[in-house]
C-alpha cells in the first residue's frame, strides 16, 4: 500500500469524494478488538465499531478466516442459483429468532425497503387498494433512501428531495397519540425499539406492548427495525426480546455483516408467504462471502455471550453514571447514549478524538457503540478519558 500522510489524504479526499460526511480529523488505519491506530502510530479506543458494525472489532481471526476461505471458493453468484453460505445463515437466524423466512439485502435501508414492500404487499393481498399507510414515531431513522427517507420522522431530513413518497405518518410514542394516527388505511407500525441516531432513547415498555396487542387485533403488522439494536448489541440477539414481543416483520444489519455489507429482513408467521418470485430482489443481497462472515459472527453470540455483554452494559452504566456533569445515561446494553450538561456532544467528541477515544454524537447527546469484544481495560481507559473531558 502506498503510504499517504494524513494532509494528502485529506487533500484527495475532498478532491475526489463527495461531500457528503463531516469527518472527523483522523485516518484511521489498522487495529485490533477495540483499539485502532493512525498513520502515526497513534493508539485510539473504539466506542463507535463503525456506528455498530464491528461486532467482534476490527481483525478478529474467526471472522477474518471465514471470509478468507469463501473468497477462495467463489466471492459471488447471482440469486438465479443457490449457495451455502446464504442457506447457512437463514437458518441461523431462523433458528435463533423463530422467523420463519429471510431475505438478504446490503444494508439497512434496503431490509427496511424490503419491510415496507411486505407491509403494503401483505394488506394489498388480503384487503386490496388503499390499505397502504405506515406509522413510524417522530425522531426515528429508518434509512437514506427516498422511501426510508420518508419513513424517517424527522422533519429536518424531509428537505431537498421532494416530493417524498406518500402513506407515512409520524406519531409521538404515546399510547394516545398512536391510537390518532390509525386509521381504516394503516397497514403497519415501523418502530425502533432504541431509537439510535435521535438520541439512543429506548421506548416504554407499555407503549409497546399496547403497539404489539392493537397491531394483532386490528390485523395491521408491527415491524421492527433492530439495524443497529440488533446483534448482540443490548445484551440480547435482537431488541425485541428484551420486550416480550414477536414481532411480524425484523429488519436488521451492521453488526450482522461484521464489516462487510448485508441486511436482512426476517418474516415471521403471518408474514412468511408474502414475498414470491418477481416481487423483490437485490443482486448483491446474500453475497457468499457476506454470509460467510455473517454466520462467523451469528455463531458466537450464544446466551452465554450476552450474558457478558450484559455484564460489561453493566459495568460501563454504572462508572458512566457518576462521571461528572453526566445528567442522564439512556439505550439499552452496549446501546449508549449520555446526556451532559451544558456541554455539545461534538465538542465532547472532539475532545475525546484529542485523547484517543473515538465516540458518537446522536443529537444533543454522545453516542457509545464499543465492540462487544470490549475489554475491561478498554472500558476503564475510555472512562478516564471521559472523566477528563467532562471535568
Amino acid at each position: 500500500m502506498i503510504f499517504m500522510d494524513f494532509e494528502t489524504v485529506q487533500q484527495q479526499d475532498k478532491a475526489y469524494l463527495a461531500g457528503t460526511y463531516r469527518r472527523f480529523p483522523v485516518c484511521l488505519t489498522e487495529g485490533s478488538g477495540a483499539t485502532l491506530k493512525d498513520e502515526t502510530g497513534k493508539e485510539y479506543i473504539d466506542f463507535g465499531s463503525g456506528i455498530g458494525v464491528n461486532a467482534f472489532g476490527v481483525g478478529d481471526e474467526v471472522w477474518k478466516n471465514a471470509v478468507i476461505e469463501q473468497v477462495n471458493r467463489i466471492q459471488h453468484a447471482s440469486n438465479l442459483y443457490y449457495t451455502q453460505p446464504q442457506v447457512r445463515l437463514a437458518q441461523l437466524l431462523i433458528e435463533k429468532t423463530g422467523a420463519k423466512k429471510v431475505f438478504f439485502g446490503n444494508s439497512g435501508a434496503e431490509a427496511n425497503e424490503c419491510a415496507i414492500k411486505v407491509a403494503r404487499k401483505y394488506s394489498f393481498d388480503r384487503y386490496g387498494e388503499g390499505r397502504y399507510e405506515i406509522v413510524t414515531l417522530k425522531n426515528s431513522f429508518h434509512g437514506r433512501t427516498i422511501a426510508t427517507l420518508s419513513a424517517t420522522g424527522q422533519d429536518a431530513l424531509h428537505t431537498n428531495f421532494m416530493p417524498f413518497l406518500e402513506g407515512f405518518t409520524y406519531a409521538e410514542p404515546t399510547i394516545s397519540d398512536l391510537e390518532r394516527h390509525l386509521s381504516p388505511k394503516t397497514c403497519a407500525v415501523m418502530l425502533e425499539l432504541v431509537q439510535g441516531e435521535s438520541g439512543v432513547r429506548e421506548l416504554d415498555r407499555a407503549f409497546v406492548d399496547y403497539v404489539a396487542e392493537i397491531c394483532k387485533e386490528r390485523d395491521i403488522l408491527l415491524i421492527v427495525d433492530e439495524v443497529q439494536t440488533g446483534n448482540g448489541r443490548t445484551g440480547k440477539l435482537y431488541a425485541y426480546q428484551h420486550y416480550g414481543i414477536t414481532p411480524d416483520v425484523v429488519t436488521t444489519a451492521k453488526g450482522l455483516g461484521g464489516g462487510l455489507p448485508l441486511g436482512a429482513c426476517m418474516m415471521f408467521e403471518r408474514t412468511q408467504n408474502v414475498l414470491v418470485p418477481g416481487s423483490h430482489g437485490s443482486t448483491f443481497g446474500g453475497n457468499p462471502v457476506c454470509c460467510a462472515g455473517a454466520y462467523s459472527v451469528l455463531s458466537r453470540l450464544t446466551d452465554e455471550f450476552l450474558l457478558e455483554v450484559q455484564g460489561k452494559a453493566a459495568y460501563l452504566r454504572t462508572h458512566l453514571n457518576h462521571l461528572p456533569n453526566v445528567e442522564k445515561v439512556t439505550g439499552i446494553g452496549l446501546m449508549i447514549g449520555l446526556q451532559i450538561k451544558d456541554r455539545k456532544a461534538s465538542e465532547i467528541a472532539a475532545k475525546c478524538l484529542e485523547r484517543g477515544l473515538l465516540v458518537l454524537t446522536a443529537h444533543e447527546r454522545v453516542r457509545l457503540l464499543p465492540p462487544l469484544c470490549v475489554t475491561k481495560r478498554e472500558m476503564d481507559d475510555a472512562l478516564n478519558i471521559l472523566k477528563e473531558v467532562l471535568s
